[in-house]
């Protein structure tokens, strides 16, 4: 496909304006960048509808196939909530207009706070984090302050190697310092290895439950309990929630801390459609700390609270991104608590049902009942000369999305499958197809596999050209 400024001839346009009718007058331009033509493509007005509806073609989205990305619930979004967030009363609200006029808002926040202590077992919940990475960094910053309040100094954090990749990051920056502790075969938390680094200068650990490997940590009890002897805290990465919803309550389980992923679990857009949004819930004793302004309720009316003299401060301009809070807030107004349960135990179902039909095939290191995602190996299919960056790219000339290949890295080869509670039978059936085909292409003969793909616009990128030596604009000839 040609770029826009290929398809240019000098002198079409896409529109012509009449004469002004009104005498010209010169401006003068000092800016020497000002005064230079833009070069602009001179095509017609169909000539740009036509390019950039192929272009839109061209990109995959859950709307238009299968997205199973492990670890990122990449489900389909009830258009409902987006019209819903369209509303002249929520697109029209300007952030710092009086609270009088933003009861509406403050309410569908205040109300939506109460929803996810409800479903996670939390006391309060912040809106304000942008995104899950973002949550994460507000919840240790939460921790920070806890203990700085206490005058414990504690300055370490345990992250299990089945945590989510940003949790180190988040850790490094609130200045912790990060003590890996490795999974036992099982894949889960090893109670042994817990017991002996825990010790009174750990923070606590953060836990991603079920963690990335799809597991459910059996043990969670014997866990927060070890923590907390010790006068840890307990984080909970929830970006798995759709696993548990309406089942089991992280404050239950313990968890003394929890961020959210809206754009995952609660039907929002996610990735390029952003943008995200992170909350964190607490428990009693760090809900001092949480962000300020806090939406409260007082007698019919609500508003915003500023009086914390503990908290961590703002952590988001306004108080977070209040689109997709709408959305989320329609999704669990619609599907109500019993179809909050049927999204996990839909969600469990399908990913066991694709486990089950792929396991003959691939590697399975983990081989019993996952939750919503499930890691299969490529290590088999490295014995013929194909890896799993491979399987992923022929993935594409059977018209699926690749699932997240890499990670977890305590698989080798790992290729992350989370086919979400919103897929259907048909659907799950055409993937297994295709992903049994392409393991039969690699025994039978795998140079198909390993140059794939060959039915896409673009063949297969040199990533390590792309990364060293990117094209950062074009230079028309």
């Amino acid at each position: 496909m040609k770029l826009i400024f290929e398809k240019s001839s000098k002198g079409r346009r896409a529109s012509q304006l009449p004469e002004s009718d009104v005498p010209e007058k010169k401006i003068n331009i000092s800016n020497k960048l000002l005064r230079q033509d833009v070069p602009l493509p001179e095509v017609s007005e169909v000539e740009v509808m036509r390019h950039f509806v192929k272009l839109s073609q061209l990109n995959f989205g859950v709307d238009i196939g299968f997205y199973p990305l492990g670890s990122c619930t990449m489900k389909y979004n009830p258009k409902i909530n987006e019209d819903v967030s369209r509303l002249p009363g929520f697109v029209f609200v300007h952030p710092y207009q009086p609270e009088e006029i933003s009861q509406g808002c403050l309410e569908l926040m205040f109300k939506l706070e109460r929803y996810l202590s409800e479903i996670t077992g939390m006391d309060k919940f912040t809106l304000q984090p942008a995104a899950g990475a973002h949550g994460e960094l507000t919840g240790l910053m939460l921790m920070k302050a806890y203990f700085k309040h206490k005058k414990d100094k504690r300055t370490k954090i345990i992250l299990p190697d089945s945590s989510h990749g940003t949790n180190p990051a988040s850790s490094s920056m609130c200045s912790f310092e990060n003590i890996p502790i490795k999974s036992n075969k099982e894949g889960m938390v090893d109670l042994d290895v817990l017991r002996e680094v825990m010790s009174k200068d750990v923070v606590g650990i953060m836990l991603t439950n079920p963690n990335t490997l799809g597991i459910f940590e059996k043990d969670i009890l014997e866990i927060t309990k070890i923590v907390h002897d010790k006068g840890g805290l307990v984080y909970c990465d929830g970006a798995n929630m759709n696993a548990i919803l309406g089942i089991a309550k992280p404050g239950d389980m313990g968890f003394d801390i929890i961020h959210l992923n809206l754009h995952k679990t609660f039907s929002t857009p996610h990735g390029g459609g952003g943008p995200g949004s992170g909350p964190v819930g607490v428990n009693k004793k760090l809900e001092p700390f949480l962000p300020i302004p806090r939406v409260e309720k007082v007698g019919e009316n609500y508003r915003l609270n500023y009086n914390y003299p503990k908290s961590i401060g703002q952590v988001k301009a306004f108080y977070g991104n209040f689109g997709v809070m709408v959305k989320a807030y329609a999704y669990i107004r619609a599907i109500g608590p019993k179809g909050l349960k049927q999204v996990a135990e839909d969600a469990v179902l399908n990913a066991n049902y694709l486990k089950d039909k792929l396991k003959p095939h691939y590697d399975l290191p983990y081989d019993q009942v996952c939750k919503h995602e499930f890691v299969l190996s490529g290590s088999k299919q490295v014995e013929k000369g194909v890896h799993t960056m491979d399987i992923a790219k022929r993935l594409l000339d059977y018209g699926f999305h690749a699932p997240t290949v890499y990670f977890p890295l305590i698989v080798k080869e790992a290729i992350m499958i989370e086919p979400t509670e919103t897929e259907s039978k048909e659907t799950l059936d055409a993937f297994a197809d295709a992903m049994i085909k392409i393991a039969e292409e690699a025994e039978k003969n795998p140079d198909v596999v390993k140059n794939a793909p060959q039915k896409t616009p673009v063949s297969r990128l040199d990533m390590v050209k792309a990364a060293r030596e990117p094209i950062l604009k074009w230079e028309r000839k």
